[in-house]
């Protein structure tokens, strides 16, 4: 893969404005006589347009703040700045980080502790989360992210397409399936309906397919302590041998890039999707008349690829009280007004939200809510999580399952020697 082309989500890297502009950011002080919040964050296209609405509402409601957010390129430029500001004790007050990144993100170094008792003044608790979710932002018995949403794999279906297929119930909603046979049987009876494909995928890089189906099948990755690879190869072959099998019987395409995947869906090339659900605003946009819901649970247990965003205190060598108090109330405010944001397809992270009728009457995003609690995150390591070398590695070792150029067995041993070789290097923070 190229490092300027990423796999995932491409237009959601793009850079929204301006990196840094004529900023000098410092670790303490005020903008005027305002407590000030800079944000820093990593979205582009429908959820960085997304973002500035919710941020101009709260510009207007807080005029007593002086608030700055900057848009950085997605991915790895993102946080390698991150990482600089923080080593230097010169970060911005909040930045958005994956949940995935965040272990190997060397929190207790990098970051400064989520003040639980400001949080808790600003009306947002523990409880208020799913406790997955929550322990996972606690590091060494502190709390160094508030997680804002979840956004699992999931699958879309065209309406229209599966009617004809005959997979809808009397509800309008696609069957539920379980189990390997059921799960082929669905994908054969949209082919036979499209006359093409079954399911649109990003085949150049199957990691979020992969990882969906190795965590059904209860698969392990690393040991408890993160230091050795112990990744199941019966369970890890019978995953990619799955994935192997729809390419070869053309239920997916032989060779499919993200491009592909969401072009292939829109023009009724395949009636299902795999994906994650960020697309929803694309599809709703180009009047597709589809829906989602979670993931089939294909083997064993209900596991689901995916991560959060969440919001960190990067490190600052001399953090100012009030700046910071205003930074932690910024952040209530986002969590008490993601619904906004749920509108771009993410599950509030913030239960309160996930409960409302506001949220609930969204159609199609809160179909797949119930899939919350068993999101699936990126194995813990420095080199893993949304947009990191781990996956990178992935697409290299399985594009070839589909092509038929190379085999689960070759594929398998590939990922392994190279996840191998990451995991005896040291991190670089």
């Amino acid at each position: 893969m190229l490092p300027n082309s990423p796999p995932f989500r491409p237009r959601r890297r793009a850079v929204l404005g301006g990196m840094l502009g004529a900023l000098a950011l410092t670790g303490c002080g005020t903008l005027g006589s305002k407590p000030k919040v800079r944000e820093w964050n990593l979205f582009g296209g429908g959820d960085g347009a997304r973002l500035l609405q919710i941020h101009d509402q709260y510009v207007a409601e807080h005029p007593d703040v002086a608030f700055q957010a900057h848009t950085l390129a997605w991915g790895p430029p993102f946080y390698t700045k991150l990482a600089m500001s923080a080593a230097g004790g010169r970060a911005p007050e909040v930045a958005t980080m994956h949940m995935s990144r965040l272990k190997g993100f060397s929190p207790t170094t990098m970051l400064d502790p989520i003040p639980v008792d400001l949080l808790e003044n600003a009306g947002v608790r523990q409880s208020d989360f799913l406790p997955a979710t929550w322990d996972r932002c606690v590091i060494d018995g502190k709390l160094y992210a508030v997680p804002l949403d979840q956004h699992p794999f999931v699958l879309y279906y065209n309406l229209e397409i599966c009617k004809k297929a005959g997979l809808l119930g009397p509800d309008n909603k696609i069957k539920p399936v379980m189990g390997v046979t059921p799960f082929l049987d669905m994908l054969r009876a949209v082919k036979e309906t499209t006359g093409k494909y079954a399911v649109s995928v990003d085949t150049t890089s199957p990691w979020r397919l992969w990882w969906t189906l190795y965590g059904q099948l209860e698969g392990e990755f690393f040991s408890p302590d993160g230091k050795e690879l112990v990744i199941d190869d019966a369970k890890a072959l019978e995953a990619l041998d799955l994935i192997a099998k729809l390419a070869s019987e053309g239920l997916t395409p032989r060779s499919a890039n993200y491009a592909a995947l969401v072009a292939q869906f829109s023009n009724g090339e395949a009636g299902l999707s795999f994906n994650g659900e960020w697309e929803v605003t694309t599809y709703q946009t180009a009047k597709l008349p589809f829906s989602m819901a979670p993931f089939p649970v294909v083997y064993d247990v209900p596991k689901f690829q995916g991560d959060s965003h969440t919001f960190v205190l990067p490190h600052q060598a001399h953090r100012n009280a009030d700046d910071t108090k205003a930074t932690i109330e910024y952040i209530a405010w986002m969590l008490k007004h993601s619904v906004e944001w749920a509108a771009g397809g993410h599950i509030p992270a913030y239960q309160p939200v996930v409960k409302s009728q506001e949220y609930l009457d969204l159609k199609p995003q809160a179909e797949y809510r119930s899939v919350a609690p068993n999101v699936f995150y990126d194995p813990d390591a420095w080199f893993s999580g949304s947009g990191a070398q781990l996956e990178n590695e992935s697409a290299a070792a399985f594009s070839g399952i589909a092509t038929g150029q190379a085999t689960p067995k070759s594929a398998l041993a590939q990922f392994k020697a190279a996840t191998q070789k990451l995991l005896d290097t040291p991190s670089p923070v």
